[in-house]
């Protein structure tokens, strides 16, 4: 990325960033949180697309790059640390003990 120190990132920059964002949202195991960071990315950018000021379009950019990173790690601890399942069906299988 040619405009990660200064300057105004360009629109295969930002395209770049976008589509980083929601690769990385799709890695996450719970239904519920890679919906809601998809649901953010594609709103903040949204909210985003009329910015014309330099100054805030680098902002918004740099931004963009350190949620990228946070995405990142919190992926990775959720994939560390998510619960196991024990089958297909998420239903812990127990198993009948006959007493006697």
């Amino acid at each position: 990325m040619a405009a990660s120190g200064a300057g105004v990132p360009m629109r295969r920059e930002v395209l770049q960033l976008y589509r980083s964002l929601l690769r990385v949202t799709r890695q996450f195991c719970d239904y519920n949180i890679r919906e809601y960071s998809k649901r953010r990315t594609m709103d903040a950018f949204r909210d985003n697309k009329n910015l014309r000021d330099p100054s805030q379009l680098s902002a918004a950019f740099s931004h963009g790059k350190a949620q990228l990173e946070v995405a990142k790690r919190q992926s990775l601890l959720y994939s560390l640390y998510s619960p196991k399942l024990k089958d297909n069906l998420g239903v812990l299988v127990v198993e009948e003990v006959e007493l006697e």
